[in-house]
């Protein structure tokens, strides 16, 4: 979104980051980017700032720096833009999906993370800010084993410390969600959980208006769920009675409206009484009155129930989000650098951790690029 004010604040984890700058979610070539007609948004801009970076291509940035030099008529990089990266690059990195792709970046960069793009090579100045306090985690004993583990500095102890949640006997139970390395494993869950209900399905079809393409439905078109399905708010409550994470068990089904119980921080079950909720695609322009600031449209709009089935989903999708109870389950180990990280710091205990296989050494990866990035910011 872009406020008023000039600072534009982009979410890479869905397409917003393309729809803002026009790009389309491929790789794409530099003789494609080119001025806009109204440009004027992207000259009033003063502040970029880009949330979940470690997941943020250098392509992508590389893009982002022409096409603001080139609309914003200013060689400098990012066209004079003060650009703000939040995150952590010990967490997930960029998808390199095809062979295609992963020979483009042996090719033109050093690595696929956002630090590699060409516009770093220029006179640029980065300041790094770590933010040390912790607002997921309490626990000072867990706090110390997910340090270790994103550092890589694991030690035995603490991998037996963390294999304590090794429960092979414990048996699911309501609102505990499994985290998977794989689509095609949380699908399968999913729906294996779903077909056992022996309650009737009920199928909520979501209303779409405008321009709202099918690729960036945040949830189902057509949502099937049953009575006592497990599931997943995908969207904040402006009432705050649930966040996005939020896990619930749907107590009953109707028309309009579905029945969910959720447990609150305390342990104690609430039931919500759930309404469909509305997705908007915007569209961002000058405003006709006053040059200075910044105009939405309303291009196309999805409406439907905020919900997900949530007895598992992958690793990757759980980043950013917060859960109280999860199962992890790496099936035959990690195999990406920070997945192990990123799935026991979803979790706000080590309590309310359960691993379906033991760790091993090898399923805690660092890459090593990124530890001489973080090593030079400090110099």
């Amino acid at each position: 979104m872009l406020a008023p004010n000039g600072i534009a604040a982009l979410n890479v984890r869905g397409q917003t980051i393309h729809s803002f700058f026009g790009f389309p979610p491929r790789l794409i070539d530099q003789s494609e980017i080119k001025k806009r007609r109204n440009r004027r948004i992207y000259q009033n801009l003063e502040i970029l700032i880009i949330d979940e970076i470690s997941m943020v291509r250098a392509d992508l940035i590389d893009h982002m720096d022409q096409f603001l030099r080139i609309n914003r008529e200013n060689p400098l990089p990012f066209g004079g833009v003060q650009v703000i990266f939040f995150g952590d690059l010990f967490q997930l990195p960029p998808v390199v999906a095809s062979d295609v792709e992963a020979m483009l970046f042996q090719g033109q960069y050093e690595s696929p993370y956002f630090f590699s793009a060409h516009v770093f090579r220029t006179e640029f100045s980065m300041e790094m800010i770590e933010l040390n306090q912790v607002y997921r985690q309490e626990s000072r004993l867990f706090l110390r084993l997910l340090e270790s583990v994103r550092l890589n500095r694991i030690d035995y102890e603490d991998l037996e410390e963390l294999n304590e949640r090794y429960l092979p006997e414990f048996e699911t139970e309501d609102f505990y969600i499994t985290l998977t390395a794989r689509n095609a494993t949380a699908n399968r869950i999913n729906q294996q959980e779903l077909a056992r209900l022996n309650t009737a399905q009920e199928t909520y079809l979501a209303k779409v208006t405008g321009q709202f393409k099918p690729s960036l439905f945040p949830t189902e078109s057509a949502l099937r769920l049953k009575k006592n399905a497990q599931v997943m708010f995908i969207k904040n409550d402006p009432d705050k009675r649930f966040v996005n994470g939020t896990i619930g068990k749907i107590t009953s089904l109707d028309t309009h409206s579905i029945k969910i119980a959720i447990q609150n921080l305390r342990g104690q079950t609430e039931e919500i009484d759930l309404a469909p909720m509305e997705w908007e695609i915007l569209k961002y322009k000058p405003s006709l009155t006053d040059p200075d600031k910044i105009e939405t449209e309303t291009l196309g709009t999805f409406t439907q129930f905020p919900l997900k089935l949530a007895w598992a989903v992958t690793i990757h999708k759980a980043q950013g989000k917060t859960f109280e109870k999860v199962i992890i389950d790496l099936g035959k180990g990690a195999f990406e650098h920070g997945q192990t990280y990123v799935a026991l710091s979803r979790c706000r205990t080590l309590k309310g951790i359960v691993l379906k296989q033991p760790l091993r050494p090898q399923d805690v990866m660092t890459d090593p690029r990124i530890v001489e990035f973080y090593e030079q910011q400090g110099q």
